[in-house]
């Protein structure tokens, strides 16, 4: 999960697994497509594909409600991240069933991290977006030294 400034740039949970990056990697696909962010698009399903991630994942994301390729956790979290993005849409922000989800699937620290997550693609997506940043040219792995 991300790091966070406040614990000095530790993983904000004890352990990092490949499926832990998949999720952070699908939830800031997710966002960043409501965001309407072009980097972050190209940024985030080119390194998706790049982890080995199947192309009908990566290419479902916008559609994950109507697939069958998203485990429930998975489903868990891109329904935070559509509702922690959609805050205008979504009135009374994340819902109560979204929440109940969310702490079936992930433990305290999980749901801080990706809290943290969908508030910082949220971020980005909107310096990128006011800035007239494009998708296109983006190498997978750019980041990836940034953030060990």
């Amino acid at each position: 999960m991300p790091r966070s400034p406040a614990s000095g740039g530790r993983s904000l949970q004890p352990t990092t697994t490949n499926e832990d990056e998949v999720t952070q990697e699908l939830v800031s696909l997710r966002a960043s497509q409501l965001n309407g962010c072009g980097f972050c698009v190209d940024a985030h399903a080119k390194d998706l594909a790049a982890a080995g991630e199947p192309a009908v994942r990566v290419n479902l994301v916008a559609a994950w409600r109507e697939s069958t390729v998203f485990t429930e956790a998975e489903q868990a979290a891109l329904a935070l991240a559509e509702e922690g993005s959609r805050l205008a849409d979504a009135h009374q922000g994340v819902s109560d069933e979204t929440w109940a989800l969310v702490r079936k699937h992930y433990d305290d620290d999980q749901v801080a991290a990706l809290i943290y997550l969908v508030a910082m693609i949220n971020a980005a997506n909107r310096l990128l977006v006011i800035t007239h940043t494009k998708g296109g040219s983006y190498q997978a792995g750019t980041f990836d030294s940034a953030a060990s």
